[in-house]
């Protein structure tokens, strides 16, 4: 009745999108390397292991399956020793980070007074008096923050402040700076 071909499919076949199976890489991206765990790897050690000293049971000759089944188990045992030593050396850290030491704090704490000079208390007053505004901590965190280089909209995300209260810390501390 149509006369008309049907539509290119603009996925491969077999892709999640045509309804098939798992969507497959692009060709210009590498998939990401499947990872083994070691509880995994150690598994089907012992499971392989098993299975030779199995074999070695149906097959061998009764007299040598003690030394075959003992030697089996030592290449086995041997083998998870080995991995152990292998991933552990691979998954130990190149170098031990050293953080430089914490400075003593003084009488007051981290900052004394002058850390808050020029802090627009007058000006914070009015936005203070609001439902659901910062306490006092909270400003003088913003406040050194701002005055240490701190972005303003960072400050503002991370202590959760509303945007008048940061426009006059920041306007404050560009006022200071100059």
């Amino acid at each position: 009745m149509n006369d008309m071909p049907a539509p290119r499919l603009r996925h491969r076949p077999g892709t999640r999108a045509e309804g098939g199976g798992p969507a497959r890489t692009p060709p210009n991206q590498r998939a990401a390397p499947r990872r083994w765990s070691p509880e995994l790897t150690a598994a089907l050690v012992v499971i392989a292991g098993g299975a030779a000293v199995l074999t070695v049971l149906r097959l061998a000759p009764p007299q040598v399956q003690p030394a075959l089944c003992g030697a089996l188990v030592a290449v086995v045992v041997v083998a998870l020793v080995l991995f152990r030593a292998l991933w552990q050396w691979r998954h130990a850290p190149t170098h031990e980070v050293h953080h430089p030491p914490l400075p003593t704090t003084g009488p007051g704490g981290w900052f004394d007074a002058t850390a808050l000079e020029g802090f627009p208390l007058q000006e914070l007053r009015p936005l203070l008096a609001a439902p659901g505004a910062p306490d006092l901590e909270q400003l003088h965190t913003a406040w050194i923050l701002l005055e240490h280089g701190r972005d303003p909209a960072w400050v503002g995300h991370h202590l959760g402040l509303p945007p008048a209260v940061l426009q006059v810390l920041t306007d404050a501390a560009q006022r200071c700076d100059a």
